[in-house]
């Protein structure tokens, strides 16, 4: 949206997008249709770029819909249980879910990245046996790399969990233990904080 009252969808982020709006430093314009040179960024994706018949540039609008598939690909996460994984392999909300208990919900380990999972195929036999495959079917927050990069905290008088990226500043996650109420929200300038391992 560009006045807050008219909103239009963003079409889907492709690969290339991505790549390229991996290396472009700096806050968003707010301007749309502002072009960024690769040429100043990088000269080898701008000279690929030039021979496939491309321009080298990227608009302000391929960095937004890269910069939210990344932030949702990293950061987009969900409570242990709130979905399940039929044996056909199809993923559904899962009805039953009543919440996390307060002890479960304090746990780093309680929550999944809702994305394809990376992780799990390295884990060993004994680390998958005491995993339910209905359940344990996503990545666990608590592997995330580096160490120290989610903050978990209690709110209105521990009735509210509340979890924090330190990797994407502005990342707000929130689940209401005992019901079905969870989700997140990101209020930030669309930055990784690359120096995170420093801080840590």
């Amino acid at each position: 949206s560009l006045n807050c009252l008219d909103w239009s969808l963003l079409t889907p982020a492709t690969k290339e997008m991505l790549a390229l709006a991996e290396q472009l430093k700096g806050r968003f314009q707010g301007d749309p249709s502002f072009e960024y040179s690769l040429a100043e960024i990088n000269a080898e994706a701008a000279a690929r770029l030039v021979q496939s018949g491309k321009e080298p540039v990227i608009k302000e609008e391929a960095r937004l819909i890269a910069t939210i598939e990344q932030i949702d690909r990293a950061v987009g996460i969900v409570p242990r249980g709130a979905f399940v994984k039929t044996p056909l392999g199809s993923v559904h909300e899962n009805r039953h879910f009543e919440g996390l208990s307060l002890v479960e919900a304090k746990k780093l380990s309680s929550y999944f990245h809702f994305t394809e999972p990376a992780n799990l195929k390295n884990k060993t036999l004994l680390e998958k046996a005491d995993l339910d495959p209905s359940t344990d079917f996503l990545d666990s927050l608590e592997h995330d790399i580096p160490r120290g990069s989610w903050s978990i905290q209690l709110e209105k008088g521990g009735t509210v969990v509340v979890l924090r990226s330190l990797l994407w500043l502005g990342l707000t996650f929130y689940h209401v233990p005992m019901t079905k109420q969870f989700g997140y929200v990101y209020f930030g300038t669309g930055e990784k904080n690359l120096d995170l391992p420093f801080m840590l």
